[in-house]
């Protein structure tokens, strides 16, 4: 049997309705959990300094884009 390793922080996130509602229609598209979507959300992101300073707004709202156009398939 393995173990599952907890989360070490809790974190809330507010979010609109819309946005609700996309991750929810995501989850149920994908079979996947809130949490999961979200880890890889954040695992995907760009921690290194020089690609830190080039990422701007408009590269998060492509991948949200990116994840609606999956959930709208």
């Amino acid at each position: 049997m393995v173990k599952k390793k907890w989360a070490v922080k809790r974190l809330t996130v507010n979010l609109t309705a819309t946005e609700t509602q996309k991750l929810s229609q995501y989850c149920a598209k994908t079979g996947r959990p809130f949490n999961d979507v979200i880890r890889e959300l954040l695992r995907s992101l760009k921690v290194d300094s020089d690609e830190v300073s080039e990422i701007s707004p408009d590269s998060e709202v492509s991948e949200l884009a990116r994840l609606q156009k999956e959930v709208n398939k």
